[in-house]
């Protein structure tokens, strides 16, 4: 069996979420911060042996203030980010045991995933080394400039890409390490820098980004479209299993 660490890049300024006390993978949904929702969906899987959580320096006493206990129980590393999301992906991958033989990177901010969705995925790139969800567009797409229609453009061929990208280790080290001072909103494109095929999963809707606080409504509504996964306590086995160490 293949092995796979988790990256979750939470690092970011939440600008565009616009709350004067929660950045978006913090704020509660469902009794439970958005950061959490997504890493349940990794901890119980058995392909999973290391999950990392990426998170701004400023943020860390607050963070171990809130989520000491979690990280604890859950065996989750945390890891200071970088200026902007490709030197927090990169603090955290220098941490991925060698080992390893695969890993994914799944934005903290996506709390609605399926486990159907993660097989796939993963299953995809343990066949051809790197892998993504996305979704076809599906909307007429116009670019505009000055508040002006310009062009529209055509969608045949157009995906929205969505987390988890999973990649083969090396290759994902080998994309950050060539990557100069290139900064890109996703792992996907580094890699496809180095002349390498990225295969895309069709994913869905519900497996949304929350960005806004309109997202964080949605997000409630598409948790309840989802089963739920199995909740961890006090005597769950990562309190006892080296699989996380």
């Amino acid at each position: 069996m293949s092995t796979f660490a988790v990256i979750l890049p939470a690092a970011g300024k939440s600008s565009r979420f616009r709350d004067a006390h929660y950045k978006k993978p913090f704020i509660p949904l469902e009794n439970r911060a958005v950061w959490l929702h997504a890493a349940e969906r990794f901890v119980n899987r058995d392909d999973v042996k290391q999950l990392i959580v990426v998170i701004a320096p400023e943020d860390r006493e607050e963070f171990m203030a809130k989520f000491a206990a979690n990280t604890a129980i859950l065996g989750i590393q945390v890891v200071d980010g970088g200026h902007h999301r490709t030197e927090s992906v990169a603090n955290a991958l220098a941490r991925v045991r060698p080992e390893i033989d695969f890993v994914a990177v799944h934005d903290a901010a996506r709390p609605c995933l399926a486990n159907e969705w993660i097989d796939k995925v993963f299953a995809a790139a343990e066949t051809t080394g790197a892998a993504m969800l996305a979704i076809p567009v599906r909307g007429t797409l116009k670019r505009v400039r000055g508040g002006v229609v310009i062009e529209t453009v055509d969608r045949q061929d157009l995906w929205e890409a969505q987390t988890p990208q999973v990649f083969r280790r090396q290759l994902l080290m080998d994309a950050y390490a060539q990557r100069g001072e290139r900064a890109a909103t996703d792992d996907a494109f580094l890699v496809e820098q180095l002349g390498h095929a990225v295969t895309i999963v069709e994913g869905s809707p519900i497996n949304l980004k929350v960005t806004t606080k309109e997202d964080l409504r949605l997000a409630q509504q598409a948790l309840k479209a989802l089963p739920k996964p199995k909740l961890l306590g006090p005597a769950h086995p990562f309190a006892d299993d080296d699989k996380w160490r």
